[in-house]
């Protein structure tokens, strides 16, 4: 049997059911709302962190398979690094209606705990250069585990948090979880370099370097390190995370969102920010290999999710001051600046689709700080358009009820509803950025000879993604300011 608790008869406790939950009451927010808010926000944060580490593990692995003896083409190591965010969205759209159906508290607690499955599998798999690349694909697919978090830990937290806080407390949990993007990218080249783990997790593999020097590398170890913190995250969210009953719906209510063109404008610009994030994550340490072959990518990709993700923060704090839309609407033409400059300093040779000026040869300094500002604007994207979703369809809701308390308050419920399948649902269609663009990448070399189609392409996106954002949320006398 479930604990329950009524929230004004005292302190919420653990692992209960909050039957009353008004997060917009100021007076019941003082006194224990934002208290249990912030409990059930900072252990969803460490298990969100986990989720994006596992989800984006193969922009990291996949660049040493070569090295480890595994012949795969480079298209195939494009694959495995796409393959995680093709998985991921599809998850998301499944995953972004799960909160009311099962509550926050289960649902985080099983949906972090399935990360167990592709970790110890890859961790298995990298040991023997023989694992058939279908495995490898396999592996790579699940790792959309990870992914699919996303959606309903960002609709879980949208429960606890009045509207005036929403941009914030979400920034902070997309903002912080993020950070596993760049901390799988930054933490793998040191934990594979030692066998941290002893007999327990296998022996080393015998790299050979260029010069014919040999030396040694755990590679199961990028796996493997993730796996007890997995487990504790897991049984921390069961144990003391909440359920809000108010929270509960069907998938009947939930669905009213696909009748509403907010939800699909929000997409379009959600694909435009995080789709971004994730998709320039994912392919940045093969794209930084095959323009500057010079270059340990490894060095310096994880810088690039790093600023994106600290950043995303203060992208809903900006967006809760200042308006939504008018971040995200400078946001736009600055991502469009930033991927010219990227154009600028590649090296000029992939034909036609360059730059007709520039270096000649390239410039990796030039290119590496264009990527970084690219990543800044992402993050700040990421928290000012998901801070417009659920402040969108409350004022949608509360703009058809009439003005007696109790249709205000059903309003608000019902709002809050909508609010977070939207923010679920566009987060899962902006994950498939983290596929396009890896993939991109690849057609563009393929057909082109270079990345430069691809980047065209998506300045071009952006563009348009400034015209929806002006047009309807703001100019003067637009459908929704926010």
């Amino acid at each position: 049997m479930e604990k329950s608790t009524r929230v004004q008869d005292g302190a919420a406790r653990p692992g209960t059911v909050l039957h009353v939950w008004t997060p917009e009451d100021k007076a019941f927010w003082e006194r224990e709302g934002q208290a249990i808010a912030k409990i059930n926000l900072w252990i969803s944060v460490p298990s969100l962190f986990l989720a994006f580490a596992i989800w984006q593990l193969w922009s990291v692995v996949s660049v040493s398979l070569p090295q480890l003896g595994f012949r795969y083409t480079t298209d195939q190591l494009f694959w495995l690094a796409a393959a995680p965010a093709l998985s991921g969205a599809t998850l998301r759209i499944f995953y972004s209606f799960m909160v009311p159906l099962v509550g926050g508290r289960r649902w985080t607690a099983i949906s972090t705990a399935l990360l167990l499955i592709p970790a110890i599998g890859i961790g298995i798999a990298v040991q023997d250069t023989n694992t058939p690349y279908a495995t490898m694909l396999t592996l790579a697919l699940l790792c959309g585990f990870g992914g699919g978090n996303f959606s309903s830990s960002m609709a879980n937290i949208s429960f606890f948090f009045p509207k005036e806080r929403k941009g914030s407390a979400l920034g902070v949990n997309a903002g912080l979880g993020n950070l596993g993007v760049s901390v799988v990218q930054f933490l793998t080249p040191l934990v594979i370099s030692v066998g941290v783990f002893g007999v327990f997790a296998g022996g080393p593999q015998v790299v050979t370097a260029q010069d014919g020097e040999l030396s040694h590398l755990w590679m199961q170890n990028a796996a493997f390190v993730w796996v007890p913190w997995i487990a504790l995250a897991s049984a921390l969210a069961w144990l003391f995370m909440n359920d809000i009953a108010d929270a509960k719906a069907s998938f009947a209510a939930q669905a009213a969102i696909f009748r509403r063109k907010h939800n699909w404008l929000m997409c379009i610009l959600y694909l435009g920010t995080f789709g971004s994030f994730i998709g320039f994550a994912a392919g940045f340490p093969l794209l930084i290999k095959s323009q500057f072959p010079d270059v340990n990518p490894l060095a310096y990709a994880w810088l690039g999710p790093l600023v994106g993700a600290l950043i995303r923060p203060v992208g809903g704090w900006m967006a809760d001051n200042l308006g939504g839309a008018r971040v995200t609407l400078a946001n736009f033409f600055v991502m469009i600046l930033a991927v010219l400059g990227v154009l600028y300093f590649l090296p000029k040779d992939a034909g036609g689709l360059a730059l007709p000026f520039g270096p000649a040869a390239g410039s990796f300094a030039g290119f590496f700080v264009m990527f970084l500002l690219l990543f800044l604007t992402t993050g700040i994207g990421n928290g000012s358009t998901f801070r417009m979703i659920p402040v969108i369809f409350m004022n949608l809701k509360l703009g058809e009820c009439g003005d007696s308390e109790a249709e205000r308050a059903r309003a608000a419920r019902e709002g809050n509803t909508e609010g977070a399948a939207a923010l679920g649902f566009a987060g899962a269609l902006g994950a498939y950025g983290g596929f396009f663009i890896p993939k991109s990448y690849g057609s563009s070399i393929s057909i082109t000879g270079g990345p430069e189609l691809a980047l065209w392409m998506f300045a071009a996106f952006y563009l348009a993604c400034i015209a929806i954002t002006w047009w309807h949320y703001a100019r003067k006398g637009a459908a929704m300011p926010c």
